[in-house]
């Protein structure tokens, strides 16, 4: 792959966007992703992907320059639905994605970051969607994933104003869930993965679907789905041997069965 390098260590698989100078999602890196998890989602050493970027930032955006190629709105369109589907597929992906954020996440690249699970941030980052100070809108669903996190009000702040807020404010306001000075990013995002690794492939999986299927809003449709995912987990493997091992105070070896 081109822009995109991964190694796989403890179960965890760490995907690094290495586009310099700014890490500028391309139609190619946004594909690269979309084949890069469909083979991660069939790897067994696979448990917990992790994304950051290279060099000083996450992500500061969309590839501008390639926007000049795009003759028709048509053709805007097709790319924003190709986008949307893949981070979508991050979002549904039937294993924990964390983003590990430092420099910037702007504009698509705060899109991605949100498609993620989980967010952890450096202190001093820049998180924000500024396509309006271009006379744009946000175009991989950040106009409904930012309101989700922040709130419509302070939503409708950072787009208008193009504004971005900092890391520490972005655990503030729960667009990111720790944040931490610039050295430690890697060490505690690695040590999240590799803690969550360690839990049940079936069980994560399938707290994934429910925590997306909270999203529609339907709370008492979700809890029925609870119960019956309740009862499916219970009688898997990885479950009886969570329970052994719970019982015999060692720790489980699941296999996702």
């Amino acid at each position: 792959m081109e822009f995109l390098r991964h190694s796989i260590e403890n179960h965890v698989a760490v995907v690094t966007i290495q586009r310099a100078p700014a890490n500028a999602l391309s139609s190619g890196i946004i594909q690269e992703l979309s084949a890069l998890f469909d083979e991660m989602k069939e790897s067994e050493d696979v448990r917990v992907v992790l994304i950051h970027g290279d060099g000083r930032f996450f992500s500061a955006g969309a590839d501008i320059k390639e926007f000049t190629t795009i003759k028709s709105g048509e053709g805007f369109s097709n790319l924003s639905e190709d986008g949307q589907k893949i981070f979508e597929k991050i979002e549904t992906y039937p294993k924990p994605v964390i983003a590990a954020i430092h420099g910037a996440a702007l504009g698509g690249g705060l899109e991605l970051a949100m498609s993620c699970h989980i967010r952890l941030v450096t202190e001093h980052a820049k998180l924000g969607l500024p396509e309006l100070q271009l006379g744009l809108v946000p175009g991989f669903a950040g106009t409904q994933r930012l309101p989700r996190f922040v709130g419509p009000a302070k939503a409708a702040e950072m787009m208008f104003t193009s504004d971005p807020i900092t890391g520490i404010e972005a655990a503030q306001y729960g667009l990111a869930n720790h944040a931490y000075p610039e050295d430690e990013l890697m060490p505690n995002a690695i040590k999240m993965a590799q803690k969550i690794a360690k839990k049940g492939p079936l069980a994560l999986k399938t707290a994934i679907e429910l925590l997306n299927y909270s999203k529609s809003d339907n709370f008492y449709k979700g809890v029925e789905k609870e119960a019956e995912a309740f009862g499916t987990i219970f009688v898997s493997e990885d479950a009886q041997e969570g329970i052994r091992a719970f019982i015999e105070k060692r720790e489980p070896v699941f296999k996702g069965k």
